[in-house]
């Protein structure tokens, strides 16, 4: 029995003006890039970094980052775009949904390498400072896949179920445990685990991102183990519960090594910023002040010189008078 639920948007694209597109799951990806890139900005600078470069290293991430989650969701789904009476065109239509988080993760990390390469920055650094944000970025682009009604639990008459309309793909219309609400709820949860530890324990080289990736897999294989959508299995779980098991597990002996090997936080993030800075303010008044001091030596023995002069004057004088 259907007590209550909150329903589906009754389509996934609207219109801008009456002409221009807007699909809803591409405008939740959107948004959640600038929630990244603004949240990770402001942490960098917090961590003694410049403004903006945050935003120059996700000029590569982000793309890297949409192609290895669309490869990624390709690669294991791939009967949905090769299967007989698929049209495989539709591999390349990302704005229609299909993004894997374990691909954007690889391939995004490989363009913040190229990025922070190109600057100078070490990547661990650059990675904590926008890992809250990244969380925060897929609790927001989760609600793409209310949009599209995909990507549900089983179904249940709870009175925070979503209602699913559609009939597309076999979806049988009914009432469903909303998993891309629960998953969004849990990355918000995390963003705020990954803040209180940075501050809390001074997290670094790394370790903040390494929290977060550990966090999220904890999530996400309790949540993926509820969704319904077909996916492959190996020995009863679904690949994406296997992935999150194995990269927890990475994760969190990461976290173990390098608090051995490289206690403490970085003091230096960004060399470059180190010279725009107070100590750079602090060189040039030093190199001000040696050059006041000099002139003050300067002055202060012509006035010796001329001092000489006068006793000597004086002396003559008095030799002078006595002759």
């Amino acid at each position: 029995m259907e007590l209550a639920s909150f329903p589906s948007p009754s389509r996934g694209v609207y219109e801008l003006g009456g002409v221009i597109p807007l699909r809803g799951y591409a405008f939740c990806i959107i948004i959640g890039v600038f929630l990244a890139v603004w949240l990770g900005n402001k942490r960098w600078i917090a961590r003694g970094g410049r403004s903006g470069t945050v935003a120059d290293i996700a000029v590569w991430a982000v793309p890297f980052g949409l192609v290895g989650g669309r490869l990624y969701h390709v690669i294991t789904d791939y009967q949905l775009y090769f299967s007989e009476g698929e049209d495989w065109v539709d591999a390349f239509k990302i704005w229609e949904g299909g993004l894997g988080i374990w691909g954007a993760i690889a391939l995004g990390g490989l363009g913040a390498w190229i990025g922070c390469r190109r600057r100078g920055i070490p990547l661990p650094a650059w990675a904590d400072a926008v890992a809250p944000g990244i969380a925060l970025a897929q609790a927001v682009g989760r609600w793409g896949n209310w949009f599209n009604q995909e990507l549900y639990g089983r179904a249940t008459d709870l009175p925070w179920a979503v209602k699913i309309t559609s009939s597309d793909d076999g979806r049988i219309p009914g009432t469903y445990h909303p998993t891309f609400l629960y998953e969004s709820l849990w990355c918000i949860g995390v963003a705020l685990l990954v803040i209180w530890a940075d501050r809390r324990f001074k997290l670094g080289h790394g370790r903040a991102f390494a929290l977060y990736v550990a966090a999220y897999c904890a999530g996400r294989f309790w949540i993926e183990y509820m969704r319904v959508d077909e996916a492959h299995e190996f020995l009863g779980l679904r690949l994406n519960n296997w992935t999150a098991i194995v990269v927890f597990l990475l994760a969190v002996l990461y976290i173990v090594l390098s608090a051995k090997r490289r206690p403490g936080r970085e003091e230096v993030v960004e060399p470059a910023a180190v010279a725009d800075g107070p100590a750079g303010d602090a060189e040039a008044s030093g190199e001000e002040s040696a050059k006041g001091f000099k002139k003050a030596d300067v002055a202060e023995s012509s006035d010796s010189s001329d001092s000489s002069d006068a006793k000597s004057d004086v002396k003559d004088a008095e030799s002078a008078k006595k002759t």
